[in-house]
C-alpha cells in the first residue's frame, strides 16, 4: 500500500510541475481580433507580465496592434513580412485578444 501512495503521490507531483512549467511556455491564442488569418498571434505568462505577440505570415506589409481585454491595446506598428511585434502588460484581470489591423 505504501508504494501506491508514494507513486500517487509522485506522479501529482510530476502533473503539477508540467501544468507550472507550461504556463510560462507559449500559449496559441484564439485570434478575436480583425488581423488576416495569415498573421500567427500567442502569448507568454510570466511571474509579474504577460506578453501577447503577432507574427506577420502573410506575403506583404501590414499595420498590426497587440489587443487586450480590460485596458489599452499595444500601439500599431508597421510589420514587414517574417517579423514580429509584442506588447506587454501587467498580470491580472487583462487577457490577450490577438492581434487588430489598424
Amino acid at each position: 500500500m505504501q508504494h501506491s501512495f508514494t507513486t500517487a503521490t509522485l506522479t501529482a507531483f510530476a502533473l503539477a510541475l508540467t501544468g507550472a512549467l507550461a504556463s510560462a511556455s507559449p500559449a496559441a491564442a484564439v485570434p478575436a481580433g480583425n488581423a488576416p488569418s495569415c498573421v500567427a498571434v500567442w502569448q507568454t505568462t510570466g511571474t509579474i507580465t504577460k506578453t501577447g505577440y503577432a507574427r506577420n505570415d502573410c506575403g506583404r506589409r501590414l499595420r498590426l496592434k497587440i489587443k487586450w481585454a480590460r485596458g489599452t491595446d499595444g500601439a500599431c506598428h508597421t510589420v514587414d513580412p517574417g517579423r514580429t511585434i509584442y506588447s506587454k502588460v501587467a498580470r491580472g484581470p487583462r487577457t490577450f485578444d490577438g492581434a487588430d489591423s489598424c
